[in-house]
Parts: C-alpha cells; sequence; structure tokens
C-alpha cells in the first residue's frame, strides 16, 4: 500500500460515515479508494483498474469522463452553475422539461424537479395526496404498495418500503400504507401467469375494501431492484394500471432505477405501452454524474393544481450543471443509438446467466434487460439461504476484484447492472469474471465456513 491510499483509508476511517456500511467491519478492512475513471472502468488509488459492473450504483449510462457531457458541463459553468426556479425560470431547465417530456409516456406533461430519487417519490406522495384534497376527495390519504419494494430513505418514502431489513425499524415513524404481496415468479408455487393473477387478485382485494381512501399505487414497473432484482411476470404492469383505473386511484410508477434503458426500453413502462399518472425519474437522467431527479404529471393533475400552491421545493431544483448534463445524455442516447444496442447485450447475458443458473450454490437467476440477478444458496432444492452472517455475497464481489470487476450485492444476491452504453467485449469480459468466480472461487468461500 503506496503512503497516499494509507492516509486516505485513515482519514476516511476517521471522518466518514458510509451508507448502507456496516463500520465495523469497514474499520477493520483495508477498503478500496477509487480516484479516477476511464470509460468504463473506475481506478483506485493503487492503479488497479475495474470494470463498473453496477454502474456506480445504477446511475451511470455512458460511461466516465464522457467528452460530450464534461464539455456540457463545462460550458455551463461558464453561463451559471445555479439558479432557483422559485419564481424564475433557466433555459437548461426548460430545456430539459420539454425532452423528458418527448420521450416519456405521452400523457405525462408537466415535470417537476428536485435532486434524487428519494425526493422524485416525496413529491410525487405529495402531489398525489393534494389533487384529491384539491378535488374535494378528503378520503383519499393511503397508498398501496408492493411488498419487497424500495423507494428511498427519506421518511414518506421508506413508508412505501417493503423490504424488512431495511424499513423494519423505522415503522413507528411512518404513515399507513396497505402493502400486497409482490408477483415473486421463482418463490411461487405455479405458473409466471398465476404468479401475476395472484398479486393482483391481492391487490383488487385492497382496493375493494380500501379504495375510496387510496391516493394512489406506487410500484417500480418491472423489475423491484433493492428487493433482488424480483422480475415481475409479463402483464403484471399491465393489471395493475387496470385496477388503479378501474378504482380511481393514481399510479405512480418509480422508474429511479429501471430508466433511462436498463430494462431494453428508455422507460419500463413503454415496455408494456402503459402510461402512468406520474412518474419518477432519477439515477441515471444525468449519465450518471450530478444528482438530479424528475416527477412527472399528467395535465389533468397539474390542473387541480392551478388555484392553490404545491408547497414543495428544493434549493438546487433544475440545477443548471445537472440540466446541462442531462441534456448531453439524452443527446448520446439518440447519436450512438444506445437503445438499438442493447438487444445484443441483453442476449449476452442471458446467455452466461443460463451457463451460472445449475451451477452449485445458485438458487436462482433472473434479468430484465440489463438487470441482472444471481441468488447464492445454501441448498440449491429448497433454496434455504447461507445465515446473513456468513456474508457470502460480499465476500465473492470482493473475489472479484482481482480479476477486474467492481460489483455490490444485496445481501447473497449477486447483482449486475452494467452501463447500459456498455461494449459488448466489455460486458463479455465482465460476465465471463463473474461465471468464473461462481464456478472456482464461490466453492472455496463456502469450504472455509
Amino acid at each position: 500500500m503506496n503512503d497516499t491510499t494509507k492516509k486516505l483509508i485513515d482519514l476516511d476511517k476517521k471522518y466518514l460515515w458510509h451508507p448502507f456500511t456496516q463500520m465495523a467491519d469497514w474499520l477493520k478492512a483495508e477498503p478500496v479508494i477509487i480516484d479516477s475513471a476511464e470509460g468504463f472502468f473506475l481506478i483506485d488509488t493503487k492503479g488497479n483498474r475495474y470494470i463498473d459492473g453496477i454502474s456506480s450504483l445504477w446511475c451511470n449510462v455512458h460511461g466516465h469522463r464522457v467528452k460530450k457531457i464534461d464539455d456540457a458541463i463545462k460550458a455551463q459553468i461558464d453561463e451559471v452553475s445555479h439558479s432557483t426556479l422559485l419564481g424564475l425560470g433557466q433555459p437548461k431547465s426548460i430545456q430539459l422539461a420539454q425532452q423528458l417530456v418527448r420521450i416519456t409516456p405521452t400523457t405525462l406533461q408537466k415535470v417537476f424537479y428536485s435532486d434524487s430519487g428519494a425526493t422524485a417519490i416525496e413529491i410525487a406522495l405529495k402531489i398525489a395526496y393534494q389533487y384529491f384534497q384539491n378535488k374535494g376527495e378528503k378520503k383519499r390519504t393511503k397508498f398501496i404498495a408492493l411488498q419487497s419494494g424500495y423507494h428511498g430513505d427519506t421518511i414518506g418514502s421508506v413508508s412505501l418500503g417493503g423490504i424488512e431489513t431495511f424499513h423494519s425499524l423505522y415503522r413507528p415513524l411512518l404513515f399507513e400504507t396497505f402493502f400486497v404481496p409482490a408477483p415473486h415468479p421463482y418463490r411461487f408455487n405455479g405458473s409466471e401467469k398465476a404468479c401475476a393473477q395472484h398479486s393482483l387478485d391481492k391487490m383488487q382485494a385492497v382496493l375493494k375494501t380500501h379504495g375510496d381512501k387510496t391516493a394512489a399505487v406506487v410500484m417500480e414497473p418491472l423489475v423491484q431492484a433493492a428487493g433482488g432484482m424480483i422480475v415481475h411476470p409479463p402483464g403484471f404492469l399491465t393489471g395493475v394500471r387496470t385496477l388503479t383505473e378501474k378504482y380511481g386511484v393514481l399510479l405512480i410508477a418509480d422508474e429511479v432505477a429501471t430508466g433511462f434503458g436498463k430494462t431494453g426500453r428508455m422507460f419500463a413502462c413503454q415496455k408494456e405501452h402503459v402510461s402512468p399518472d406520474i412518474m419518477c425519474l432519477a439515477k441515471g437522467i444525468t449519465g450518471g454524474y450530478l444528482p438530479l431527479a424528475a416527477t412527472l404529471t399528467t395535465r389533468q393533475i397539474f390542473d387541480a393544481f392551478l388555484d392553490t400552491t404545491f408547497y414543495h421545493g428544493h434549493t438546487y431544483t433544475g440545477n443548471a450543471l445537472g440540466c446541462a448534463a442531462a441534456l448531453a445524455s439524452l443527446e448520446l442516447f439518440e447519436k450512438n443509438r444506445i437503445i438499438e444496442s442493447l438487444p445484443a447485450k441483453i442476449e449476452l447475458m442471458k446467455k452466461y446467466f443460463a451457463q451460472i443458473a445449475p451451477l452449485p450454490f445458485v438458487g436462482n437467476t433472473r434479468q430484465c434487460g440489463l438487470m441482472g440477478a444471481v441468488e447464492i444458496v445454501k441448498d440449491k432444492n429448497s433454496k434455504e439461504s447461507f445465515p446473513a452472517e456468513h456474508k457470502i455475497g460480499d465476500r465473492l464481489c470482493q473475489s472479484m476484484r482481482p480479476e477486474g470487476a467492481m460489483l455490490r450485492p444485496l445481501s447473497d444476491c449477486i447483482i449486475l447492472m452494467p452501463p447500459v452504453a456498455i461494449d459488448t467485449d466489455l460486458l463479455e469480459k465482465l460476465l465471463q469474471i463473474v461465471l468464473h468466480s461462481i464456478q472456482n472461487k464461490l466453492p472455496k468461500i463456502i469450504g472455509k465456513l
């Protein structure tokens, strides 16, 4: 370890508190310090290069140090880096709003900016609630969400969260939400169609009882990402949309993780031709460069606020640098035909997952677009999990670092979500590392328990 790396690690351990990290383990370990990047590689202070296999927490799109985005941000700095949208306009936020309306489902016509996925969800909740208050439907104050869902870490978004590990501690702080079982095909004893119908029946039962008190159903379309890449059966999203229309409640689509190409379409809702009433975007919106989020709504919802004020706002709402980066990213989507390039990459991942699925200790592989997971289990037949304290997923991902891959698991689910613009050869190299590690390193890790 060189002196610079050692000093940085010492200072990190002295001053920093890392998110979603068991700090006792962190303080005992020798962490990786990333100090540069190039293309689809992260580079640490020792000069080691790692394929960015989780797109820097699911947000990087075109790689790192992309000239077009770099230049857009630099040019914007020469004009203005930030000015408030409270009572003022700003060119880049206007231009980006126009482009977001152009590429999202046609019913979405208005854009409200914030700075993270959680705040986009908070805004959606408050809009849905106030929409019905403005209409005089005062009883509609509740929300329906899916078990195993994740919508952020603020109090409102946690109230919608259905992951016990993340959310149970905070239940006394939260508002009541009606939870419906997620369609979990690999945990359901039946066909995908039966699995979807089971969840839809449960949702309809809740709506029959509480529909007149419900403002909105909130869900991640197609894939529940932080829940372990739970891929919903085809038609489930369409079924939810049908139920929300039948019972007069809004549909809020949380596309924070699924948006910007990750499912194979620009937005997951487009795969089933569903137009939600509210859509939340973040993560990939700036190509993974800067914090920015957007909550899009219909003209009907917006019009219900014309004679009243929506009391919500953030200091950096519509930040000019973030919007400039987002505009440059959207231009790259079109120029480089990113969406059109995805089928070959999706098929390549499917090919490697087919090789991984039969291996010992692999309970399941699942994939939607370039969002994938390999679930590691103690017993392949019963799907019994390893005790959490064994941290198999974490150990397996760490074993891939010397091979040049940077991944982060969700418990014992190995998550793959590479940047959607990654080239096919580099994606194959990443998949080869994952396959080799599960074949050869995982049995050794388990053997040492």
